[in-house]
């Protein structure tokens, strides 16, 4: 791969990276806040300050390998976790899975609004300004927000994995009856592990690949 060509992508993919991750969980601490943890905010990590939520490996090392060894085709990265101590909520077991619901559904409403902005402003401003400014500022921009779309529908069906500590598996424990939910959220110390197995023997494709197509046609309607 041209070094030219991986310099395009990183400048391309890691602005919407950093935003997705960024308000993924900052939703995360945000809801849980409102429901009584005030864990996250005491921490400081109810900020849209990216360092705040920046992890070395998962978002900077891993997208940039993978830019690098999948020719920019898959381009994935995660952020902090953002620290939850649901024994301050109500309801511990609903409000964990409400907390843990609102990352992938801000990436969703992420995905949206980059529609949006593409559709009504940068789109139609593509066209009225001069070929020069459309094609060295224009198209770059329309680049990035295709970038945002593909990325957020990503990272909203990645986490919807139903492994606990992922998200998806956390909204299964609370929908889950008590002693179902007490039982299933004791493979969380081996989640990672799992999910790393689910991705390297390519079973989570089978969740994740149709997560992503189901959400991207839906967003189509936009």
């Amino acid at each position: 791969m041209d070094l030219s060509v991986i310099a395009r992508q990183i400048v391309i993919s890691a602005f919407p990276i950093l935003i997705a991750i960024t308000f993924h969980e900052l939703s995360h601490g945000f809801v849980a806040n409102k429901l009584g943890d005030p864990t996250a905010k005491m921490m400081g990590r109810l900020t849209l300050n990216p360092l705040a939520h920046i992890d070395p490996i998962g978002t900077i090392l891993m997208p940039l390998m993978l830019i690098i060894f999948t020719n920019g085709q898959f381009v994935f990265g995660y952020a902090k976790p953002v620290p939850i101590n649901p024994m301050n909520f109500k309801n511990p077991k609903r409000d964990m899975a409400i907390s843990a619901a609102a990352g992938p559904i801000t990436n969703i409403l992420l995905s949206i609004l980059s529609i949006l902005i593409l559709k009504f402003i940068i789109i139609p401003l593509s066209v009225l300004l001069p070929e020069a400014v459309s094609t060295t500022v224009m198209k770059p921009l329309i680049m990035i927000f295709t970038s945002s779309v593909i990325i957020n529908v990503i990272l909203a069906a990645f986490n919807m994995i139903p492994i606990p500590p992922l998200d998806g598996g956390r909204v299964l424990t609370g929908l889950l009856p008590y002693r179902q939910a007490v039982s299933f959220s004791k493979i969380e110390p081996f989640g990672f592990i799992i999910v790393i197995i689910l991705i390297a023997t390519g079973i989570a494709n089978y969740f994740v690949v149709p997560l992503v197509n189901l959400f991207l046609r839906l967003l189509q309607l936009f």
